[in-house]
C-alpha cells in the first residue's frame, strides 16, 4: 500500500508533575507521521512512585524506550515482503496479541535487572541479596502504546491509564478499557509475574485512508482521575478533538495544553501526562465543547 496519499499526523505531548510529588514517574513518547516508512508510534508508562517501587520513574522511561523499538519492529513486518509475500493480517494480529507482548516484558525485565547490576542500592552485607522478582519490584511501572500504518492500527495496555480513539465520524470510544475497574491504587504493572499475559490489545486493520481513526490520544490516570465522572473524561476528549476539528490549527491546543494537565494534576493530585495524535480534516461547522469546559465538583 502506498503511503504518499496518507494524510501526516500531527502530535501532542506534555507531562505535569503531581501536585507535592518530589519526581514525576510518568514518561512518554510520540513519532512518526503515519505513512507507511514513517509509523505513527505513541506511549506513556506511569512509574507506581511509591517507596516498594523506588525506581519506577526509570522502569517507566525503560517502558517508553522499549515499546516505541518493538512498535517499528511490527510496523516494518507490517509492511516487509516474505518468501510468499507481504505478512497476512491474520499473521499480524497474532504477532500483536502474542509475540509483541512476551518480546516486549522480556526486553524491560532483562533492561531494568541490567539497570540494577550497574547501579545496586547499598544492603547490609549480612543481609541476603534481593531476589529477582524484588529487583523488578522497584522499576514497577504501566504502560499505553499504540502503531498506526496506512495498513493497521494496534493497540497495547498493561495497567491503569487510558487509551481514547475518536473514529472518522466523531464518535468516542476506550478500547482498551478493562472489564472491571482496578480496585484502589492496585494495578496490573510490568513488574507482575507473567506480566506479558496480563496486556490488553486493540487491533484494527485500516480498510480505507478516510476511515481512520481521526484521533488516537493516551494518558496516564492522573488525567481521568481529575474528572468527577468516566463521562467528565470522555467529554474533555471529545472537546479536545472538536477544538481541533474546528480550528483547524494546532497553535493555540499546543500552547493551551501544559495548563489543562496542570490543571487536572492539582484535581487527582497525580502525575498527568497525554499524548495524542491528531489526523487533520477540513473545518468543523458545529461550535462543539471546548476541550478546557471546567469538569464538574466531585
Amino acid at each position: 500500500m502506498s503511503a504518499p496519499d496518507q494524510p501526516l499526523w500531527e502530535t501532542f505531548n506534555h507531562s505535569v508533575r503531581g501536585v507535592n510529588k518530589q519526581l514525576n514517574q510518568d514518561w512518554c513518547a510520540a513519532e512518526g507521521s503515519g505513512s507507511e516508512g514513517d509509523p505513527l508510534i505513541l506511549s506513556v508508562a506511569d512509574g507506581h512512585g511509591s517507596a516498594v517501587h523506588a525506581r519506577s520513574n526509570i522502569g517507566a522511561r525503560c517502558a517508553v524506550d522499549l515499546f516505541t523499538v518493538q512498535a517499528r519492529t511490527f510496523a516494518g513486518l507490517a509492511r516487509a515482503e516474505g518468501p510468499d509475500g507481504a505478512h497476512s493480517l491474520s499473521w499480524l494480529m497474532n504477532y500483536a496479541r502474542n509475540e509483541l507482548p512476551r518480546q516486549l516484558v522480556a526486553a524491560w525485565q532483562e533492561k531494568v535487572l541490567a539497570h540494577w547490576d550497574r547501579h545496586p542500592e547499598t544492603v547490609n552485607p549480612a543481609a541476603e541479596p534481593p531476589r529477582k522478582g524484588q529487583k523488578l519490584l522497584l522499576y514497577g511501572a504501566t504502560l499505553v502504546g499504540a502503531v498506526l500504518t496506512p495498513r493497521m492500527f494496534a493497540a497495547w495496555q498493561l495497567g491503569d491509564g487510558e487509551l481514547t480513539v475518536i473514529d472518522a465520524d466523531g464518535a468516542i470510544t476506550l478500547p482498551l478499557a478493562p472489564v472491571e475497574a482496578d480496585l484502589g491504587d492496585e494495578t496490573e504493572s510490568l513488574c507482575s509475574r507473567q506480566a506479558w499475559k496480563m496486556v490488553r490489545v486493540h487491533w484494527a486493520p485500516v480498510v480505507a485512508p478516510d476511515r481512520a481513526p481521526r484521533m488516537i490520544a493516551l494518558s496516564t490516570d492522573g488525567l481521568s482521575k481529575s474528572f468527577a465522572s468516566d463521562e467528565g473524561f470522555a467529554q474533555f476528549m471529545t472537546g479536545f478533538d472538536q477544538r481541533l476539528t474546528k480550528d483547524g490549527r494546532t497553535d493555540g491546543v499546543r500552547g493551551a495544553l501544559p495548563g489543562w494537565l496542570a490543571e487536572a494534576a492539582r484535581y487527582s493530585g497525580d502525575d498527568t501526562t497525554l499524548v495524542a495524535a491528531r489526523r487533520p480534516g477540513p473545518i468543523a461547522a458545529d461550535d462543539g465543547a471546548a476541550a478546557d469546559e471546567r469538569r464538574s465538583d466531585a
